[in-house]
């Protein structure tokens, strides 16, 4: 197999069928970069070394529930999710909550944790997205504000309000699902955030 010209989602496509050659590719693909992820979030080599095992042993039982497009932006997902996964199980999440996200609750839950990432995860699709459907979804999801009200603040119809707002939902979730991230978080969080 020329590995070297394969690119990853062909190397997924393989992955899928049991191809052993494809995961041992894209293991020596992201190896190194996953690690850094990990031990960035952690600062403990031998611990980021042993998260990113795991999320490959989990890529390989779980190949054929994953319709990954970028295999980059899962497994780096994925990683983080391990890590703070890992920090609750050793009692250190309020610390790492606290540093990171200024979130003071010390009963994080992974519910609430899968939020935590969710929305960071989002603020930053959001932050890209064409200005005037990024205006309408901070001004509906984040200010709270009715269809009428952002019509009046922008000085557009009510069905322009909608039209702009569906097609924000519709990057999200096609986001979402692009880096395998609606295979990750509980449907209950998701729906939440996708609703409003």
């Amino acid at each position: 197999m020329k590995s070297m010209v394969l690119s990853d989602q062909e190397l997924m496509n393989l992955l899928q069928e049991g191809n052993r050659h494809a995961f041992t590719e894209l293991y020596k693909r992201y190896w190194e970069k996953l690690v850094l992820i990990a031990w960035n979030n952690t600062n403990d080599k031998a611990m980021a070394e042993d998260i990113v095992h795991e999320v490959f042993i989990s890529l390989w039982k779980e190949r054929n529930n994953f319709n990954i497009i970028n295999v980059g932006g899962f497994l780096a997902t994925k990683i983080k999710f391990v890590v703070f996964k890992n920090y609750r199980k050793e009692h250190r999440r309020s610390k790492l909550a606290e540093v990171n996200y200024q979130f003071s609750d010390i009963c994080l839950d992974e519910e609430k944790l899968d939020a935590l990432f969710l929305k960071e995860y989002i603020d930053g699709i959001v932050e890209n997205m064409p200005e005037k459907c990024r205006l309408v979804f901070n001004y509906s999801r984040e200010a709270g504000l009715k269809n009428s009200e952002i019509a009046a603040a922008m000085n557009i119809s009510e069905k322009g309000v909608e039209a702009n707002l569906t097609r924000a939902l519709k990057i999200i979730r096609s986001n979402l699902e692009v880096t395998g991230l609606m295979v990750l978080i509980s449907h209950d969080v998701m729906m939440r955030f996708i609703k409003g």
